[in-house]
């Protein structure tokens, strides 16, 4: 869901000892304005999450070029060198 309102999502939960913890470390460079938006932004989806709103968040991302990547496959088929060959091919699929 946090994709679909232009965030990264986090990809390190820490400390591991607290169950659902989120590590953020957001950039020097980043105003105050551009902070409290992202913390507005997650409250947002915390009260979505509390009302129920499930479907806003099985059918996430909704906005992003790929839907859901499939983990598993890319775990025991790794792609290691680029080619675009490759790239062309399996956008054509």
């Amino acid at each position: 869901a946090m994709i679909d309102e232009g965030y990264h999502p986090m990809t390190v939960y820490f400390p591991l000892v607290v169950h659902g913890a989120m590590l953020v470390e957001p950039t020097e460079s980043e105003s105050k304005e551009s902070l409290d938006l992202f913390i507005a932004t997650l409250r947002d989806l915390a009260e979505a999450a509390k009302r129920g709103d499930i479907e806003r968040f099985k059918q996430a991302p909704r906005f992003a070029p790929r839907r859901r990547l499939d983990e598993t496959k890319a775990a025991r088929e790794p792609k290691l060198r680029w080619r675009p060959e490759a790239v062309q091919k399996e956008a054509a699929e």
